[in-house]
């Protein structure tokens, strides 16, 4: 397949590089900084099961996905508005488009630019940029969509690159449930600095989580969405799976960026203003990491 990634980051580059590393003609399409180390040396990638200089072809244009069939959009949910309306004249026809994002409306806003379908898809991989050109692997790669979201063809080539693909009815509550994952973790993570195995260890920690689970869920209950599965059982799960992971949240308030904490924990604040929800343990959380940023200049709008 000819396939384009929107988005040099560590999710775009872990799954463009297995696809790639799979034989697949894939173009990672993000800053000048990852392409340009990519162009140099390769995609380096260190994961579970190998570490390897993987051959990938990387711009800056956002018009080199006008030849691809599939387009994964591995963008930050800030930035989503914006990357379709650079995305809507290249994009053909017949390509196929996913978010792996994070948050539960990114597909919608694609879609709302692109006028398009664009396929939702949830992500579970543990990654992060350890340098220019060079993804970390620290677990799972697991990804779950909809029933039309993947021809046979499709989910056939990316389990053979080692993706796992799970097809699910309910794709909007399995967003929700990573949702509600993101928001358990992500900020505690940027507050602290700590993976999510040490996060868990901490009696304090697992006691604010579970405030900030039960607040999602009644959101959830609210806006009518059910949320698949056993949340707390899952935020031990990840801790489990993931113990080593700094949060996307983490990472980006190292490097001094904007996170995307707006669709995660005040994403909750926002549905649980509108539904009539209190939401203190996501509203605190939400508000630090806000300040965080502010810390550091960080734009706000």
């Amino acid at each position: 397949m000819r396939i384009a990634v929107m988005g040099a980051g560590a999710v775009g580059c872990y799954y463009g590089g297995m696809l790639s590393r799979a034989g697949h003609q894939v173009t990672l399409i993000g800053r000048a900084r990852n392409v340009e180390a990519i162009r140099l040396h390769d995609l380096f990638m260190d994961t579970a099961g190998f570490r390897a200089h993987v051959p990938v072809r990387a711009s800056t244009e956002v018009s080199d996905i006008q030849s691809a069939s599939l387009i994964l959009c591995c963008i930050k949910s800030n930035d989503t508005e914006q990357a379709a309306a650079m995305m809507a004249p290249f994009t053909r026809p017949d390509a196929i488009v996913l978010s792996l994002q994070n948050g539960v409306d990114n597909a919608e806003r694609l879609q709302a630019h692109l006028l398009r379908t664009v396929h939702p898809a949830v992500v579970y991989v543990a990654a992060e940029m350890i340098g220019p050109g060079q993804v970390k692997h620290h677990g799972r790669g697991e990804l779950v969509v909809g029933p039309s979201a993947m021809s046979a063809e499709i989910r056939d080539a990316f389990v053979k690159a080692g993706v796992p693909v799970n097809v699910s009815d309910n794709v909007v509550g399995e967003l929700w449930a990573k949702l509600i994952l993101n928001c358990a973790y992500n900020a505690i993570s940027a507050i602290t600095k700590q993976p999510y195995g040490l996060l868990f260890q901490n009696a304090g920690a697992r006691d604010l989580m579970q405030l900030v689970v039960r607040e999602c869920l009644a959101v959830a209950q609210r806006d009518s969405i059910a949320v698949p599965g056993n949340s707390w059982q899952e935020v031990e799960r990840i801790a489990a799976t993931m113990s080593g992971q700094l949060s996307s949240t983490a990472q980006d308030l190292i490097r001094e960026r904007r996170s995307e904490i707006d669709h995660l924990n005040g994403y909750i604040v926002r549905r649980g203003e509108s539904l009539a929800i209190e939401t203190p343990a996501n509203q605190a959380l939400y508000s630090i990491v806000k300040l965080l940023e502010s810390a550091f200049g960080v734009d706000q709008a």
